[in-house]
């Protein structure tokens, strides 16, 4: 049996998918001239393979069938299964009608597919429901599913067979130059634990599966295996929460120097689940990027969506010693917290900025369909297109902001951040005296033109 992988590519924007919020994934549409860059930079960085496309692709060759992947082109076969994301799903189902029309036997994967099976259940034969690897498994005995299937979640991780990269990407053992950690083409994903044991009521990640890991053994064998393919690869953990468990970490560090595996790796985590200690071992192993959560300044936002708070002493320390190390870090930000306000949105922009972090990211707060967010916002939900749940779009009426002033809060995150002068000079790690206290005088004018600018605009300025 001939089955076709399609992660497809979409026409607008830049949109990642797979683990991305879970699965429903985000689009990123420029609407500044910093967001423009950042689209750019994503797509030569950001655009990572799928890594539950390559565990099925395992699956499916393990049992002797051929394997086609394909990101738009419409190849011909007996099954497809379509990875489905919320943020392009009429670009999916666009393609699996045509599909369709040929005679294939099309089913959707993923998340979006399973929590919201309305938007696909009429341009396919089926959808694996959960986890697709159990329902896969079927489909590799030669059972072609019809309807709603099940596919449940495998507890033992380590039975899974490791992703084939080699039949779910073009050739990624030449890939380009490194901005900063990542290479072009973004890397390898890999994942050492499914779910999340966090309870933020915002997140989609603990909504498709219950929380499992993988034994560490398993974990770097894998490594070992992928760096028997490619010379000296970079490995990005998908993980929510990748040093949940400190102990878990110090032994994959271990066993990745006693295997002596050379390779660089990166990883998204939470602050408090970092020490100075444990930083230095990770970069001994390889780690040299990490992206957490601080997503808001005020400790009752976050403690109302579920989200523990971390003491700004702590972020401060572990971000100042990563930059020490020379790690990248990368924080993200929400705005648009039922209990924001234009000075509270604000005072989360100037925290951003002073916390000094080699990127952020800053979204809008989003109700995805399965979370218990969701359910509290939805009598306030003012948009019906459901690719408009990008992260980057309000969709629900605020109570304290209007639609406008909320776009115009996230460009004026993206502007401060990115467009001050200490900003290149943290990202060139320049430490000299003199010139930083240059580029603090400098700062200052560039706020001072914000400020204006920003008046001119909505009439009050993005500070506090």
């Amino acid at each position: 049996m001939r089955v076709i992988l399609a992660d497809l590519k979409s026409h607008r924007g830049f949109v990642s998918k797979d683990t991305v919020v879970g699965g429903y994934g985000s689009r990123l549409d420029p609407f500044s001239r910093v967001t423009t860059v950042m689209a750019y930079l994503k797509k030569k960085f950001h655009d990572v393979p799928s890594v539950h496309m390559a565990y099925i692709a395992a699956i499916l060759a393990r049992a002797g069938h051929e394997v086609k992947w394909t990101r738009d082109e419409e190849v011909a076969g007996d099954v497809a299964l379509v990875l489905s994301s919320l943020v392009d799903h009429k670009n999916e189902t666009a393609w699996a009608d045509r599909m369709r029309a040929k005679g294939v036997k099309v089913g959707f994967i993923g998340i979006t597919a399973s929590k919201m099976p309305e938007l696909f259940e009429g341009h396919c034969d089926f959808i694996l429901n959960g986890e697709p690897e159990a329902a896969v498994m079927r489909l590799a005995q030669g059972v072609i599913p019809q309807g709603n299937v099940i596919s449940e979640q495998i507890d033992d991780l380590d039975s899974l067979p490791f992703p084939r990269w080699d039949l779910v990407t073009e050739d990624r053992s030449k890939m380009g130059f490194k901005f900063f950690t990542r290479p072009v083409g973004g890397g390898y994903p890999l994942l050492a634990s499914r779910g999340c044991p966090e309870f933020c009521t915002y997140c989609p990640h603990r909504i498709l599966a219950g929380y499992r890991m993988r034994s560490i053994a398993n974990i770097v064998d894998e490594m070992e295996r992928l760096c028997s393919q490619v010379s000296r690869p970079y490995v990005i953990f998908r993980d929510p929460l990748f040093t949940e468990q400190r102990e878990r970490v110090v032994e994959l560090c271990d066993e990745i120097q006693r295997r002596g595996l050379n390779l660089t790796f990166e990883a998204e985590t939470r602050l408090d689940r970092l020490d100075v200690d444990l930083l230095d071992r990770l970069y001994k192993a390889g780690f040299r990027a990490m992206s957490f959560g601080v997503e808001s300044l005020d400790p009752a936002t976050l403690k109302k969506s579920g989200r523990r708070p971390i003491p700004q002493s702590h972020q401060r320390e572990i971000i100042e010693h990563a930059r020490k190390l020379g790690i990248v870090t990368a924080a993200f930000y929400v705005l648009g917290f039922l209990q924001d306000d234009w000075n509270s949105i604000a005072a989360t922009i100037d925290y951003a900025t002073d916390l000094g972090s080699t990127f952020a990211q800053f979204k809008m707060l989003t109700p995805y369909p399965g979370t218990p967010m969701f359910k509290q916002i939805e009598p306030l939900l003012a948009e019906t297109d459901w690719e408009k749940f990008d992260g980057f779009t309000p969709v629900f009426t605020h109570p304290n902001l209007t639609e406008r002033e909320l776009r115009f809060l996230l460009g004026a995150a993206y502007k401060r951040f990115y467009m001050r002068p200490s900003y290149l000079a943290n990202f060139l790690k320049i430490q000299n005296g003199a010139i930083r206290e240059w580029v603090s005088r400098m700062d200052r004018r560039v706020n001072e033109r914000h400020s204006r600018e920003e008046i001119a605009d909505i009439s009050r300025p993005v500070a506090c």
